[in-house]
């Protein structure tokens, strides 16, 4: 009974998060509105991690299976996708190495600036 009701108080969050994507005409999906609100509610106490714990580590160990049906779709897309193989895969390629590039420099400033704030 525990896990229902974490699961169903996640679920209840991720379901405004989907009505203020239609109420909201912004392009952010439904789901990062979800974490937002349940990232405040937990900073802000409304919600203590132990509702919500089980449940979370739950979602995250069957994770991989989610991905089982995206990756099926795009097996049966194999003839659509073949001509685009080329940009996609420069895309994905030049992606990677920005973020990598931007995720390197960002946590270089923090550390730098931690260090600086310590002395």
């Amino acid at each position: 009974m525990k896990y229902l009701r974490q699961l169903l108080l996640i679920l209840l969050i991720s379901f405004i998060g989907e009505i203020l994507k239609c109420l909201i005409p912004l392009p952010i999906p439904a789901s990062i509105y979800g974490m937002v609100i349940l990232f405040a509610c937990l900073m802000t106490g409304i919600i203590k991690l132990e509702q919500v714990k089980e449940a979370g580590k739950y979602l995250i160990e069957i994770m991989p299976v989610m991905f089982i049906p995206a990756g099926v779709g795009l097996i049966t897309s194999w003839d659509i996708l073949k001509p685009m193989l080329i940009p996609f895969c420069l895309i994905t390629v030049v992606t990677l190495i920005t973020v990598i590039f931007a995720t390197g420099r960002v946590s270089q400033r923090i550390i730098k600036k931690e260090k600086e704030r310590q002395k």
